[in-house]
């Protein structure tokens, strides 16, 4: 994954490959995940008040915060609104933190209250930045650090693009015949 992120040039926000410059586009983050990408944005995700609160600070990270508000039972509204702010926050968005925040939590809130907002745009605007970011550190020589947010949107997409297709057809191919012989 790193090595393709040397191809990334962020003045055309697109990977530079020998047969021409491809990027990641709103009809791959449709195909590829589902998520909404034509519904109006009536009101920014970040507007909003929660009306949850959720401890997030000084909680021990992911794993404190997964312990924290981990239920058994049935899932009702706060829990699936927990859910989906743990999933927008860590591997959608991923801030500088490398723990859980209260930034996105209005935005899961909708999302648990059956809202609709053009989720997959988001996504595509996070994919990016990240490897704005990634490369930037690779030109300065720093390190990477821990890779999260949409980084397996970005796997997902390099995987579905860049792959080799087998130049014969294996089912016109033909195998030798295994004998009795052969298996003892």
């Amino acid at each position: 994954m790193i090595a393709a992120l040397y191809f990334w040039l962020d003045t055309l926000n697109a990977f530079l490959f020998g047969h021409g410059p491809a990027s990641p586009t709103l009809t791959d983050v449709l195909m590829l995940t589902g998520l909404d990408i034509s519904t109006a944005d009536d009101s920014h995700i970040y507007d909003r008040k929660p009306e949850r609160k959720l401890e997030t600070r000084n909680i021990g990270g992911w794993l404190g915060y997964t312990q924290k508000y981990q239920r058994t039972g049935p899932v009702g509204q706060r829990e699936h609104a927990i859910f989906l702010h743990m999933w927008l926050d860590k591997f959608v968005f991923y801030g500088r933190s490398v723990g859980p925040t209260s930034v996105y939590l209005s935005a899961a809130e909708r999302l648990a209250d059956g809202g609709q907002f053009p989720l997959g745009r988001y996504l595509l605007s996070s994919a990016y930045h990240l490897l704005h970011q990634v490369t930037q550190k690779l030109l300065l020589g720093e390190p990477i650090g821990n890779l999260g947010g949409p980084w397996w949107f970005i796997n997902m997409w390099l995987n579905v693009h860049m792959h080799k297709r087998p130049r014969f057809d294996l089912f016109a191919q033909r195998f030798p015949e295994i004998s009795s012989k052969t298996m003892n």
